[in-house]
């Protein structure tokens, strides 16, 4: 709802942002907006250059999941996947590039699946 909200006012050249969260509010959430308030107006991120950087914190818990899902859930305490996620995640640190780690740790791409599931959405 708020990256909608965000890509909608931040590309139109005049915005009613309560009028346009309010309509997003319904149609997304199917929810109302509090009358006489401006959500806007509080999420100071919309405006302070932070807008769109504030949305890769989703696909860190994407990653998050499928790192999870495909390691720990059966186990979360099992000494090999965590000496795995040492080996490909922690001790390369910053000198690669975090997608290649990933990939390294996964033994494959990654993939929303796990996400998904976790948020309790069915993948077809």
């Amino acid at each position: 709802m708020l990256g909608t909200f965000d890509q909608t006012i931040h590309t139109s050249r005049k915005a009613d942002t309560a009028a346009v969260y309010a309509r997003l509010a319904e149609e997304i959430m199917g929810i109302q907006a509090t009358p006489g308030t401006n959500m806007a107006a509080t999420f100071g991120h919309l405006a302070d250059g932070y807008d769109a950087m504030y949305y890769g914190y989703l696909w860190s818990e994407v990653y998050c999941m499928d790192m999870f899902y495909t390691r720990f859930k059966n186990n979360v305490m099992d000494t090999s996947a965590g000496r795995h996620y040492r080996e490909k995640i922690l001790k390369p640190g910053g000198t690669k590039d975090a997608i290649d780690m990933l990939r390294e740790f996964l033994g494959r791409d990654p993939d929303e699946t796990a996400f998904l599931t976790s948020k309790g959405l069915t993948v077809d």
